[in-house]
């Protein structure tokens, strides 16, 4: 059981849901549910085998929508303020020694299915950032191989792997997924109207 290989997701649900004037994204429900339950949820249901779970703004609250699971870790990102950059770094320091690839993903994009997961886990080996895309635009979430940790460390700001990407286009493999979930986030209420 040596082989670093394992899976893992880094879920972002730190940030202070900005665009939704008072209230957090996260916790809004979408059919009775919890936005971020659901997207917790997609994420489990796939063959990953560790999801770190980044906390930062109404952390306890947050925590306490999310049913425990041995899978589950969560950390706490006390620079969370300074936006996602520090979120993703907060999640990579914590991933496990084993971890051969790892997902980051928003934690406001819940129609992600776990059959997405698995498309891009399943297509891993292919290139060190499989991307998915929609209509050839890319989306979320993105699959790193652990060689390319240092460079993801690399980012600041409020930016997340879209800067990556754009500095490493050469390893990217963009996967054609045809579902629009990849790219459904909600950030303002009309995107919850919406549904």
């Amino acid at each position: 059981m040596g082989e670093i290989n394992k899976i893992s997701a880094i879920l972002l649900a730190a940030g202070q849901s900005k665009r939704m004037v008072g209230e957090n994204k996260l916790t809004k429900e979408i059919k009775g549910i919890p936005l971020i339950k659901l997207s917790v949820k997609n994420i489990l249901a796939s063959s990953i085998d560790e999801l770190i779970v980044v906390l930062g703004h109404q952390k306890e609250i947050i925590e306490t929508l999310i049913d425990k699971n041995e899978k589950i870790k969560f950390v706490f990102n006390k620079d969370f303020e300074s936006g996602m950059a520090s979120s993703i770094k907060t999640g990579i320091d914590n991933l496990s020694d084993k971890t051969g690839a790892f997902f980051i993903c928003l934690g406001d994009m819940p129609m992600v299915s776990h059959d997405i997961y698995n498309q891009l886990i399943e297509s891993k080996d292919n290139k060190e950032i499989i991307v998915p895309t929609y209509k050839g635009h890319q989306g979320n979430p993105v699959l790193f191989d652990k060689s390319m940790k240092e460079k993801v460390l690399d980012i600041r700001g409020d930016v997340g792997a879209k800067k990556i990407l754009e500095l490493n286009k050469d390893k990217i493999l963009n996967l054609e997924i045809n579902d629009q979930s990849i790219s459904k986030g909600f950030n303002t209420q009309g995107d919850f109207n919406s549904l």
